[in-house]
């Protein structure tokens, strides 16, 4: 009897300790995948000319992404939601950023050892995927600043496929190549949280919509004389 009872309270201990262990795990695992916390450059390499392309701040989950191109705003990545998110703080307006910069797919927060199930979201969420998985292969490690990457080819169910190095301890592509040659690189990193409200929407911001604007001017009385005009000879 002491030994069925004293089994027993072994057995309740062990259980106990695995519960223990796997919420550590947990945390952990949470704690890693918020970790990434920096400020950096964004470059552009095309054959032997190398071009500044943006400014990039990563807080957790979110991405804020300034472009030349696109000087009166700047993009809003939310990688866990997802969402993306391009945002013009003069008009207060967001919208859908969909096709407008590769960055926003591309440069967002990875599991370094899932890194194409991140990618292949951000390109469904662009309107890019249609079906099917993307598949990634580690193809090595490297060096790059210092720090230890993995070496990843991502095969996406349409289109080219691109070469990624990950740094697994910021969780993040430090440089994706592409089949035609041009390199995206992550450079100039400062390893400091940046402001919470770099990744905030304007006050009293409103979301634009396309579409809504088509619908609109279909129901406007200009859409309306238009459609009813009779067709030249």
């Amino acid at each position: 009897m002491k030994t069925m009872v004293k089994d027993g309270i072994l057995a309740a201990l062990c259980g106990m300790m695995r519960i223990a262990a796997v919420g550590v795990a947990l945390v952990g695992s949470a704690v890693a995948a918020e970790a990434q916390q920096f400020s950096a450059d964004v470059a552009v390499q095309r054959g032997a000319v190398s071009s500044p392309a943006g400014r990039l701040h990563v807080l957790g989950s979110k991405i804020r992404i300034e472009t030349p191109e696109f000087a009166d705003g700047f993009f809003l990545v939310d990688a866990a939601k997802p969402a993306a998110w391009f945002v013009r703080p003069a008009a207060r307006i967001f919208m859908d950023a969909r096709q407008s910069s590769e960055f926003t797919r591309l440069l967002v927060p990875l599991d370094p050892d899932d890194p194409c199930r991140q990618w292949q979201s951000m390109a469904h969420l662009a309107g890019l995927q249609e079906g099917g998985d993307w598949r990634c292969e580690r193809t090595g490690e490297d060096v790059i600043q210092g720090r230890n990457m993995i070496m990843v080819r991502a095969v996406p169910v349409a289109g080219p496929a691109l070469l990624g190095w990950i740094d697994r301890e910021r969780r993040f592509p430090l440089r994706i190549k592409s089949e035609d040659g041009t390199v995206i690189s992550v450079e100039n990193i400062k390893d400091e949280p940046p402001s919470a409200a770099l990744f905030e929407l304007p006050p009293r911001a409103r979301k634009f919509s396309p579409e809504e604007l088509i619908e609109q001017i279909k129901q406007s009385d200009v859409w309306i004389a238009d459609q009813t005009r009779e067709p030249r000879p």
